[in-house]
């Protein structure tokens, strides 16, 4: 009999969780969408307790398709930089959970931006409401006797994955791993311990923060009585742009991917060094699973599926997000429409949270399929600024590995690799990120042995190579780059109290 291994994917636009076979296989799997809160302009937040039910209800439904005696365990990554606190004697969250892309504590950072400089050195990361530290502040300062509360051990609070996991084993296990923990500018990556200087400086209670633990190891038993999860072992986390490169196999120095999802993640592993970035990229901690840190060089795009989401919902241009690909096609190419898709900032290399999206060249011409082909170029040009500051940092990258909903559209795929000039492999497993889940829970419960296995199990997708001259994508970037320059010009007029 089969063993199989559940990851639990909880993204953010929607929970899933999918069951892995021992081959590497997809069993069964089930998704449910989560509801975005925008309560004022710049915020956005979710609500815990609807992630909670969907984790659970989720995993029941799994679990009755492919039958209980064959689990042996779970895996969970997770949207990272989220953050929730909750009271730990009943595990009820306090408050809504507050989204990466959040921008309320824009003017915090704003203000602080001469320390970025250490701030960088110990976390890897820059000064930005992307990151959970400002929003746990900002959560202390808005709750009456916050701090205080926070520091007697009467609340405890986390990442998603923390959050899911005091849950799931009733209050027994307040933990997290190192990638989620790397991501919330509290802890240092050198030492990959919460630091006090950090701690001080955005007066967060040690007594809040979890345990934090090797992504592969012992998470705690899921405590569930009556439930058919009950009793598994949590065997693997990790947060879900370093599970899918764990689950494309990029384990080796120079390997990368780029996960196309609400917004699009690239990383780029570097081994046992931690690259400091001269190009306004991050450093950050890859999957770990053995005692020795693993790093990655990371560019974060925070708009990407979101861009055509907006194009189906809110312009109502199709019904289907998968139509964006027949459009794109039949636009005219020699229009020369571009879509800055800034709607919460821009991210790295820019590091501009007062940017807003901004279409260029319209005219009485523009159509849908001319929009859909902006928006779809507009985030490959933006992941193509994060290849190039790489390239700068860290050397030569040979080819980009691809996955997430935006890797099944073959147009953009190759429009893509021409904007690069490289070769882009589009994954064959679209679950690279809960893959990367399951395969490191599986690592711990002895399901796969090591990562030569692991690296056996992986098969490429289809492969996109370049077709524009490097005239052509010279040309089209410096435009795209005219573009994004403008974004920012006028991001720099508008008054700051201006969401």
């Amino acid at each position: 009999m089969t063993a199989i291994i559940l990851a639990i994917d909880q993204g953010t636009t929607s929970t899933r969780v999918v069951a892995f076979d021992s081959e590497g296989k997809v069993a069964a799997s089930a998704s449910r969408e989560l509801t975005q809160h925008y309560p004022q302009p710049g915020w956005v937040e979710h609500d815990a307790d609807e992630i909670w039910d969907s984790t659970i209800g989720l995993l029941s439904q799994v679990i009755d398709r492919v039958g209980r005696q064959q689990v042996v365990g779970v895996g969970i990554t997770n949207q990272r930089e989220t953050v929730v606190v909750w009271e730990r004697a009943t595990g009820r969250p306090l408050a809504p959970a507050i989204v990466w892309q959040d921008r309320r504590t824009a003017e915090f950072c704003r203000q602080r931006q001469a320390d970025n400089a250490w701030l960088h050195e110990k976390t890897g990361l820059v000064l930005d409401p992307y990151f959970s530290a400002s929003k746990l502040r900002w959560l202390l300062d808005n709750f009456p006797d916050g701090k205080s509360a926070a520091a007697s051990g009467r609340w405890a609070c986390g990442t998603i994955d923390s959050y899911l996991i005091y849950r799931l084993t009733a209050g027994r296990n307040h933990v997290t791993d190192v990638t989620n923990a790397s991501r919330t500018l509290l802890f240092n990556i050198h030492t990959l311990r919460w630091d006090d200087e950090l701690l001080r400086y955005f007066q967060i209670p040690r007594e809040l923060l979890p345990e934090v633990l090797p992504s592969v190891g012992d998470f705690g038993r899921i405590v569930a009585t009556g439930q058919p999860f009950d009793g598994l072992p949590i065997a693997g986390v990790a947060g879900d742009q370093q599970a899918a490169l764990f689950g494309q196999c990029g384990f080796e120095t120079g390997e990368s991917k780029c996960t196309y999802g609400t917004g699009a993640f690239f990383l780029l592993h570097t081994g046992a060094t931690a690259v400091r970035s001269r190009h306004r990229l991050l450093t950050t901690l890859a999957a770990q699973t053995t005692a020795s840190p693993e790093y990655a060089l990371e560019g974060s795009v925070f708009v990407a599926g979101a861009a055509v989401q907006w194009l189906r919902d809110g312009l109502r241009l199709f019904a289907d997000s998968g139509q964006s690909e027949m459009l794109a096609q039949t636009s005219n190419d020699l229009l020369p429409v571009v879509f800055v898709p800034g709607f919460v900032g821009l991210g790295a290399p820019h590091w501009v949270p007062e940017a807003r999206g901004a279409i260029l060249g319209l005219t009485r011409n523009t159509t849908p399929a001319d929009l859909a082909r902006a928006t779809l170029e507009g985030v490959a040009f933006q992941v193509a600024d994060l290849l190039e500051a790489a390239k700068a940092d860290a050397g030569r990258i040979t080819e980009l590995r691809a996955d997430g909903g935006m890797a099944r559209n073959s147009w953009f795929l190759q429009r893509q690799a021409d904007i690069l000039g490289l070769p882009v492999v589009a994954a064959a497993q679209s679950e690279a990120t809960s893959q990367g889940a399951a395969w490191l829970a599986g690592l711990h419960l002895g399901i796969w042995s090591d990562r030569s296995t692991l690296r056996g199990l992986f098969r490429p997708g289809r492969r996109f190579d370049p077709q524009w001259s490097d005239a052509e994508r010279q040309s089209r970037r410096h435009h795209w780059q005219r573009a994004v320059a403008a974004v920012i010009a006028f991001a720099s007029t508008v008054p700051t109290s201006t969401p």
